[in-house]
């Protein structure tokens, strides 16, 4: 354990979100994501929500503020509906580290696999939400 990061991230998830660089970009993806089909890089934090994760990352990881949107979600396929209370829960958790962080662009299925594919990490999780994938962008971190 280390004082000030959540028993959330894992040592091996810590060492990734440090080797990421600005611009580079992690998966929060649900249960049901095909990671490792589309990962170079894949990590579990099963029986996790992406909502605690992102509590828990946002501490340590500067958001892009070069980019329109920092943050993607998986729009949904024709017939298919999202859940306004999982975007809403990771806004509140981006809001309560980040507030001036831009809204969440939403990208096509395919197109949303396909930025996958370039992410740096997949970071499987138990979200069981449907359309419960995010992307995160790394920004550049402030120096002190």
């Amino acid at each position: 354990m280390l004082i000030g990061i959540s028993p959330l991230i894992s040592p091996d998830l810590l060492a990734v979100l440090h080797r990421m660089g600005h611009g580079d970009e992690i998966v929060l993806a649900d249960a049901h994501f095909p990671g490792d089909t589309f990962g170079k890089r894949v990590l579990r934090a099963d029986g996790l929500k992406i909502s605690s994760l992102l509590d828990a990352i946002l501490p340590l990881f500067i958001l892009d503020s070069y980019v329109e949107s920092p943050l993607i979600m998986m729009m949904p396929a024709q017939g298919d509906q999202l859940d306004p209370a999982v975007e809403a829960s990771y806004r509140k958790a981006v809001d309560r580290h980040w507030p001036a962080t831009p809204p969440i662009h939403l990208m096509e299925r395919f197109a949303f696999y396909e930025r996958a594919k370039q992410s740096f990490v997949i970071l499987m999780t138990g979200e069981t939400a449907k359309y419960g994938n995010i992307i995160l962008k790394k920004g550049v971190t402030p120096v002190k």
